[in-house]
């Protein structure tokens, strides 16, 4: 009995994790004085000031960034360093 009660746990947990993926939050770094956009469900202490989301594609996060009055307008070359582009 205690071995399918671990099971099933296991099975809640690793289906638990397996949700996050794909998705992504806005995170303001006081450090930097900039909003990032993470991958990663964001724990809020020291430099991390606030996070929002999750946000179910990198388009919508960048959509909330904007909306987002703490964080200033990325700057042209951000947005490509972002996007991955040159």
């Amino acid at each position: 009995m205690k071995r399918l009660i671990f099971a099933g746990v296991l099975l809640l947990a690793s289906g638990t994790l397996s949700f996050a993926d794909g998705l992504f939050w806005v995170v303001g770094n006081r450090a930097t004085g900039k909003c990032n956009i993470v991958t990663s469900n964001p724990v809020i202490i020291g430099d991390i000031w606030f996070g929002d989301g999750p946000y179910k594609s990198r388009a919508d996060a960048k959509l909330a960034r904007s909306t987002i009055r703490a964080c200033p307008a990325p700057t042209p070359d951000e947005e490509k360093e972002e996007d991955g582009t040159n």
